[in-house]
């Protein structure tokens, strides 16, 4: 497997609190991988982890080769967070300009990329609007374009669909899809979509800071006699005890 994302024997505590214990995960390159579980399962403040925000009690991640913490892979993730982070007296394209100026480039790639990244997530007609006139739905939308505005190696959204409709879901996915198969992005989702994480070419199933499992779909099912994941969660939970 082409490694892109090598984690071993992670812990995270906040004082006397684990919140994350003894994970062990290798991502590969150029796949869709799903982190799934309930809130407070541990799976925001794993991908904390993979970005580089948070560090390790114990453990380490390593990502495209080179150990975290590490600025200089900042240029190659992309991150949306669980809350949106913008400028609410900001217009959307400003918002944009904003995020994309942090990265290495040209004028002309960085009109390219911020054109590309709000028709994706249908915002073109609405980026001269202030973001503090945005729907809920809409600031999800915008800080997905921005994750994407920099054309990142690494894709790490979190919860990217909570708050949007289905048929915008849709065509997120669709595109995350296309982006995996004909640029060969490293994506990494968290959800508690059941059906979104059928669409991952792997997933790790986390409870209580720890992998439950970890496989593809099909096999997780073959594994557990489910047929379904949520089936397959409530058996490895059972194993577990």
């Amino acid at each position: 497997m082409n490694t892109s994302i090598s984690i071993n024997n992670l812990n995270k505590n906040y004082g006397k609190t684990a919140v994350l214990d003894r994970v062990n995960l290798q991502i590969a390159g150029g796949e869709i991988f799903g982190l799934i579980g309930p809130s407070g399962s541990g799976k925001t403040t794993l991908v904390k982890m993979i970005v580089g925000i948070d560090s390790p009690s114990a453990g380490t991640v390593d990502v495209l080769g080179k150990r975290l913490p590490n600025l200089t892979l900042l240029q190659d993730i992309g991150y949306m967070a669980q809350s949106d982070a913008l400028y609410p007296e900001l217009t959307g394209k400003e918002n944009l300009r904003f995020f994309a100026s942090l990265y290495n480039m040209k004028k002309s790639k960085l009109k390219e990329r911020i054109a590309y990244a709000a028709d994706l997530v249908q915002l073109t007609g609405e980026l001269g609007k202030k973001v503090s006139a945005y729907s809920g739905g809409m600031k999800r939308r915008l800080s997905l374009a921005i994750a994407l505005v920099h054309d990142p190696h690494i894709l790490i959204l979190d919860e990217p669909t909570v708050g949007i409709d289905p048929e915008l879901r849709l065509s997120i996915w669709s595109e995350l899809m296309l982006l995996k198969r004909e640029h060969g992005k490293t994506i990494i989702v968290t959800t508690h979509v059941m059906d979104e994480a059928e669409k991952c070419d792997r997933i790790a199933m986390v409870r209580e800071g720890g992998i439950l499992a970890a496989g593809t779909p099909g096999e997780l099912k073959a594994t557990y006699g489910a047929t379904d994941l949520e089936g397959v969660f409530l058996q490895a939970g059972r194993d577990a005890r």
